[in-house]
C-alpha cells in the first residue's frame, strides 16, 4: 500500500516536469519570435534609409567627361571653321568654314558624307549665328554683309532594322537660296540671329554702324512655304562693340563693348535703353542663354556674367545683373548654351573649359582641353557630348555624364533668382510644357508647408485632446468614461481619405460661406463655456443634485448647441459693424490677406480631428494609469482634486503624454491624404491661416507618378522622403531622450 502513493507522486512529479518543459519551450520560441520580429522592423527602417539614399546619392555626384580626339580631315585644313553642329545621336556633324565650303561628316572617322559649296557676293565668310529658339536655324553672313538662311536636320531612318539604323541629314532654305544685303553693302563683322513662330530679326555691327532687319513671317497654308515682312533699320554706334545678342521675345538688342559694358537698344526704333557696368574688362564673348532670357556675357579674365530683364514695382523693365561665374584663367572665346536645360559651356584663350548652371549657380566641370581653344564648339543636343573643330583641320570630341546640374545646396534650400522673377525666391515648379521652362526646385517651401500643417493641426489637437484626457480619465464617472473612450478612439479608424474628401468639398465651401460665423465661433465658445463653469461651480439649488458626479459634461452638449446658434446670430451684426459687411473684402482690402478655400484653418480642423484620438487614447491611458495611491496620499495631505491633477498625475504620466504628442506631431507631419484634399497644394510660405500650403507628402504624392525615371525631379521627390525620414527620426530620438529623462525624474514619486 505505502507504494500507491509513491506512484501517484511520481506521475504528478512526471506531469510537472513535462508542463514546465512545454512551457519553457514555448516562452523559447516565443521570446525569439520578437526578437526576430523586432530585427526584422530595425531592417525595414534600415533598408528604407539606404533605399532613399542610394536613389538620392546620384544627384551629388560631380559632371564627368572623357576626352576623344576624332582625328583629322584633310578638307578643313586649309579653311578656318566657323561654325559645327552634331545630331541626337552624336553620330552625324555639320560644319561650315570661312570658305563657304558647308556638309556633314561622320563623327566616327571625320568622313565626309555630303559637301556643299556656297558661293558668298562678298567672297568669304565672315560670321555665324544660331537661332537659340531653334538650333538648327543658322544664318550666314560673308565680309560685305550679306546674309543666307539655312537650316540643318537630321531624320532617322529604320528602313533596313532597328540593328542597321541610319541617320539621314539634309540642308533647306526656308526663305530660298538668296543672300540679303543686310549691311547695305558695308563690311561686317559680328552677326546675332533669333527666330520664332511669328517673327525674324537679324542684327549686324560693322566698324562703327549697327544694321538690323525686322520681319513678320508669314505661312502659305497650301505649299507650306514662308514669306517674309521686311523692314530695315541702321544707326551709328561706337567702335568697340564686341558681340551682338537679341532678346528671345524680339524686343531688344544687347551689344557688349571692351569697356565691360552691356548696351540695350530697342528693336523698334534702335534707341538705346541702357547701359549695364557688368565687368572692368573688355566683354569677349555674349551669348542668350536657352529660352533667349537671359544674357550671358563673358570677359577677357575669365569672368563670365548672368543677366536678364526685371521688372519693377513701377511695371518697367530693366537689365539686371544676376550672378556671375568664375574659374576660367583667360580671356573668353566661347560660350555655348545647352538645347535642352539651363547649362552652357565656356571657353577661354588658353584651352580651358567650364561647364556651368545658372538656377544651381555653380560650375559643374573644369577640364584643359588638350588641343587648346577650337574655333568651333557645339553641345550635343543632349548635352551628353561637346565637339570641336580646329584650324588645321582637326576635331575631338568630349563625351559628358552631367544628368543633374541643377541641382545644389542653393538651388534646393536657398533663394534663387529666376528668370522672370523681380528678386530671389523660394519656389518650387518642377516642370511645364517646354524645354525652355527654368525648373525649380526648391524644398523649402515643402518643408515650411509641411511644418505649417502640422502646426495648426497640433494647435486644434493638443489642447483638446490633453484637457479631454485628463478630465476623462481622472474626474470623469466610470460609465460615463466608458462610452467617451471608446467613441473618440473609434474616431482614428476613419480613413484619412474620407476625412480629406469631406474637409475638401463640403467643410472648406462651408467656412468660406460662414466665415464670420466660424470667427465668432472661436470667441463666443471658449468664453461661453468658461461662464457657465463659472456659474456651474457657484450654484446651489436643486438641480445641482440631480447630476451625478463625473456627468457634468453631458451638461455642455446643450450649451454647446446654444453657443453655436448664438455665433451664427451674431455673424451678421458682427460683419456689419466690424467688417464693413464682408469679412472676406474687409480682409482682403484693409488687411491685405488673401483668402483661399483651401487653406490653413481647413487643414487645422481636419487634421487635427485626425490626430486627436491618438494623442487622447495614450494621453488617457497614461493619466489613467497612475496609481491610485498617489492620489489619495495627496489629497491626504490636503491638496485639491486640481492640485493633485497638476502636481502630482500629469507629472508621473508626462513620460507617456510627452511620447503621445510626439507620434501625433509625427502623424500630422507624414499626413498626405487630408493636406493633398484640404488645401490649394500651392507651395508658398505665407503664415497666414488664410492661405493654403504644399506639403512634402503631398507633393510626393502628387508628382511621383508623373515623374521621369531617374530625372532630376524624380530623385529630388525622394529626397524629399528622405528629408521627412530623417525629420521623424531625429524627432523620435529626441522624444525618447526626452521621455526618459522624464521617466528618471519622476519615477521617485
Amino acid at each position: 500500500m505505502s507504494a500507491f502513493p509513491r506512484s501517484e507522486g511520481l506521475a504528478g512529479s512526471g506531469r510537472s516536469e513535462r508542463f514546465h518543459r512545454w512551457r519553457k519551450l514555448l516562452d523559447s520560441i516565443t521570446r525569439r519570435l520578437i526578437s526576430v520580429g523586432g530585427i526584422s522592423v530595425i531592417v525595414a527602417v534600415v533598408l528604407i534609409l539606404f533605399y532613399l539614399v542610394y536613389v538620392v546619392f546620384p544627384l551629388f555626384l560631380p559632371a564627368t567627361s572623357e576626352y576623344e580626339s576624332l582625328g583629322h580631315n584633310p578638307a578643313w585644313q586649309n579653311t578656318e571653321p566657323l561654325y559645327v553642329g552634331v545630331e541626337e545621336q552624336i553620330e552625324v556633324g555639320f560644319s561650315i568654314g570661312r570658305n563657304g565650303r558647308i556638309g556633314f561628316f561622320d563623327i566616327d572617322g571625320l568622313a565626309q558624307i555630303e559637301m556643299t559649296q556656297l558661293e558668298p557676293p562678298g567672297g568669304e565668310l565672315q560670321a555665324v549665328a544660331e537661332a537659340i529658339q531653334d538650333p538648327g536655324a543658322v544664318a550666314v553672313m560673308d565680309v560685305s554683309g550679306n546674309v543666307l538662311l539655312l537650316q540643318h536636320r537630321y531624320e532617322t531612318s529604320f528602313a533596313d532594322g532597328v540593328e542597321n539604323r541610319r541617320v539621314i541629314p539634309s540642308i533647306e532654305y526656308p526663305y530660298g537660296a538668296q543672300w540679303r544685303a543686310l549691311s547695305n553693302g558695308q563690311a561686317a563683322r559680328l552677326l546675332a540671329y533669333s527666330e520664332d513662330d511669328t517673327r525674324l530679326v537679324l542684327a549686324s555691327a560693322g566698324a562703327s554702324s549697327l544694321f538690323v532687319e525686322l520681319s513678320s513671317k508669314q505661312q502659305n497654308f497650301l505649299t507650306g512655304e514662308f514669306s517674309l515682312d521686311s523692314r530695315s533699320m541702321q544707326r551709328e554706334i561706337d567702335p568697340g562693340i564686341t558681340a551682338l545678342a537679341i532678346s528671345g521675345n524680339g524686343r531688344w538688342l544687347y551689344a557688349t563693348n571692351t569697356d565691360g559694358q552691356v548696351l540695350v537698344y530697342s528693336l523698334n526704333d534702335l534707341s538705346l535703353l541702357q547701359t549695364v557696368k557688368v565687368s572692368g574688362e573688355p566683354i569677349t564673348e555674349a551669348s542668350m542663354l536657352l529660352g533667349g532670357i537671359s544674357l550671358l556675357a563673358g570677359d577677357s579674365e575669365g569672368l563670365v556674367s548672368q543677366l536678364f530683364p526685371v521688372r519693377d514695382e513701377n511695371n518697367q523693365t530693366t537689365l539686371q545683373l544676376i550672378r556671375q561665374f568664375e574659374g576660367l584663367g583667360g580671356a573668353v572665346r566661347h560660350i555655348k548654351p545647352e538645347y535642352r536645360r539651363k547649362g552652357f559651356a565656356a571657353v577661354d584663350e588658353i584651352g580651358n573649359l567650364a561647364l556651368f548652371h545658372t538656377t544651381a549657380g555653380q560650375m559643374v566641370l573644369n577640364e584643359a582641353l588638350p588641343a587648346g581653344t577650337p574655333a568651333a564648339l557645339a553641345f550635343a543636343p543632349r548635352a551628353n557630348g561637346l565637339i570641336s573643330l580646329y584650324k588645321g583641320g582637326e576635331a575631338a570630341l568630349m563625351r559628358l555624364e552631367n544628368e543633374h546640374p541643377e541641382v545644389s545646396i542653393s538651388s534646393l534650400w536657398r533663394k534663387v533668382w529666376y528668370e522672370n522673377y523681380s528678386e530671389p525666391e523660394f519656389v518650387w515648379q518642377s516642370s511645364a510644357a517646354t524645354n525652355e521652362f527654368e525648373p525649380k526646385f526648391s524644398l523649402t517651401p515643402l518643408a515650411f508647408g509641411t511644418l505649417k500643417a502640422a502646426l495648426f493641426a497640433m494647435l486644434f489637437a493638443v489642447p483638446l485632446s490633453l484637457m479631454g484626457a485628463a478630465y476623462t480619465a481622472y474626474f470623469m464617472a466610470p460609465s460615463l468614461r466608458e462610452l467617451v473612450k471608446p467613441t473618440i478612439e473609434i474616431m482614428a479608424a476613419l480613413p484619412t481619405v474620407i476625412l480629406g474628401f469631406l474637409a475638401g468639398l463640403w467643410f472648406a465651401p462651408f467656412i468660406e460661406d460662414n466665415l464670420a460665423a466660424v470667427v465668432s465661433m472661436l470667441l463666443v465658445l471658449p468664453v461661453g463655456l468658461l461662464l457657465f463653469a463659472y456659474w456651474w461651480s457657484h450654484y446651489t439649488g436643486p438641480f445641482k443634485s440631480w447630476v451625478r458626479e463625473g456627468w457634468e459634461p453631458a451638461l455642455l452638449l446643450p450649451v454647446i448647441v446654444a453657443l453655436v446658434y448664438l455665433s451664427l446670430l451674431l455673424a451678421e451684426p458682427l460683419q456689419v459693424v466690424f467688417f464693413g459687411g464682408d469679412m472676406r473684402t474687409w480682409l482682403s482690402q484693409e488687411m491685405g490677406v488673401s483668402y483661399d478655400q483651401r487653406n490653413a484653418l481647413v487643414v487645422g480642423f481636419a487634421m487635427g480631428f485626425a490626430v486627436i484620438p491618438t494623442i487622447f487614447s495614450m494621453a488617457e491611458d497614461a493619466v489613467f494609469g497612475v496609481p491610485k495611491s498617489l492620489s489619495d496620499g495627496s489629497l491626504a495631505l490636503g491638496a485639491t482634486t486640481w492640485q493633485t491633477l497638476v502636481r502630482v498625475i500629469l507629472p508621473t504620466a508626462s513620460p507617456a503624454i510627452f511620447s503621445a504628442l510626439m507620434i501625433g506631431l509625427g502623424r500630422a507631419v507624414g499626413e498626405t491624404m487630408i493636406v493633398l484634399m484640404a488645401t490649394g497644394n500651392t507651395p508658398v510660405m505665407d503664415w497666414s491661416i488664410f492661405e493654403g500650403m504644399r506639403t512634402l507628402a503631398a507633393n510626393i504624392a502628387v508628382e511621383m507618378p508623373e515623374s521621369e525615371v531617374d530625372s532630376s525631379h524624380y530623385r529630388i521627390l525622394f529626397l524629399a522622403a528622405l528629408v521627412l525620414f530623417l525629420f521623424t527620426f531625429v524627432v523620435n530620438t529626441g522624444a525618447e531622450i526626452i521621455r526618459q529623462r522624464l521617466r528618471e525624474r519622476y519615477s521617485s514619486l
